[in-house]
């Protein structure tokens, strides 16, 4: 068990929870129904369960695989591959996945620079390759002798012309620095009230607004490459409807399944590290008591840094959940924890 400053808020698993946790999770040894596997993680290498997974039930597949790097995962390990062999590995499972997809689904894999060639290249084998969201990862080690690597690709694609897209679900809140009025003295293109000014815009492919989770955050968790709930909650929302179904073969600590169930969609995803399991079965939990998203509030996405912007709209609206409301109460002992973490780098 790692050291760690009395206001870390990373998730930890104590050793006696570890058993009651894997206890809840599962493995398919026969066919499944979609109604037998939603809410489920399911512990097991994914080879060894594609063939059990249901037809036709995912309406939004979410992937976020072993990028092509040499990287340890808890007990297991993935190795550098050539760019050839590393798309043969891709469509090793991602071929098999497709019996699984309904008509219109939805389909976003998320890779860095290095494996986005051999990513997209497979995609446009069986899928319609939508467009690439690049996101800012806002930290990153510096280099010598090349670039900064801080972004990273998601390739979005869908099976057919008939898909879900909801923009309106996905718009950015933006504080408005130097607001602009029409001849009538009237807002042009924002909304003017008593806690700011700001204007509602529609989702790019560039993503300068999501923040890696860190120490202050009670997302965190030590799986090494987390990816934010704020993120998944954008991919959610804009391609899935409440009910829906969203599957994730390499779940990991359990953001897409954590933010689906808080958004109300049914889910299920594989993991092969026990650890890791855990991680996800006690998100899972704790989502019952708190279905709040850091950068989502009121039905719209924040800019980074924003949090105090958010409380001051919060304090003001007649309007607010209970889980926000513990939520920031916790945040406020700590102060607003987003910038100051933001400020320290």
């Amino acid at each position: 068990m790692k050291d760690r400053a009395p206001r870390n808020r990373t998730l930890t698993i104590e050793p006696y929870e570890a058993p009651g946790l894997l206890s809840g999770t599962s493995s398919l040894v026969e066919a499944t129904t979609a109604e037998q596997i939603n809410g489920q993680i399911i512990h097991q290498n994914l080879f060894d369960c594609l063939t059990f997974l249901p037809n036709a039930f995912v309406d939004l597949l979410v992937v976020d695989p072993p990028y092509n790097l040499n990287k340890r995962f808890g007990s297991t390990s993935f190795a550098k591959k050539s760019p050839a062999d590393y798309e043969e590995w891709i469509e090793s499972w991602l071929q098999p996945l497709i019996r699984c997809l309904r008509p219109h689904a939805s389909i976003y894999i998320c890779c860095d620079w290095q494996s986005s060639a051999a990513v997209q290249s497979v995609l446009s084998r069986y899928f319609i390759v939508r467009n690439r969201i690049t996101w800012e990862r806002e930290k990153g080690r510096g280099a010598s002798a090349n670039w900064k690597n801080c972004s990273e690709d998601i390739w979005f694609c869908t099976l057919s012309e008939e898909y879900t897209f909801d923009t309106d679900a996905v718009k950015l809140k933006r504080k408005v620095i130097a607001p602009y009025r029409d001849h009538t003295g009237l807002p042009k293109d924002w909304e003017e009230s008593e806690s700011g000014n700001y204007r509602l815009t529609h989702p790019s492919n560039l993503w300068t607004d999501i923040s890696i989770p860190f120490w202050s955050m009670p997302e965190n968790t030590d799986h090494p490459t987390q990816k934010p709930e704020k993120l998944l909650a954008k991919l959610i929302l804009a391609s899935s409807k409440p009910g829906d179904f969203v599957f994730d073969p390499f779940l990991g600590s359990g953001t897409t399944c954590v933010v689906a169930k808080k958004l109300g969609r049914r889910f299920a995803g594989v993991e092969l590290e026990a650890e890791y399991c855990c991680m996800a079965a006690k998100r899972l939990i704790r989502a019952d008591d708190d279905s709040s998203i850091q950068g989502y509030h009121e039905g719209y996405f924040w800019e980074r840094n924003s949090l105090r912007d958010q409380k001051q709209i919060k304090a003001s609206s007649p309007r607010t959940e209970l889980s926000h409301v513990v939520q920031e109460d916790i945040l406020s002992l700590f102060g607003d924890t987003e910038d100051s973490e933001c400020e320290n780098q």
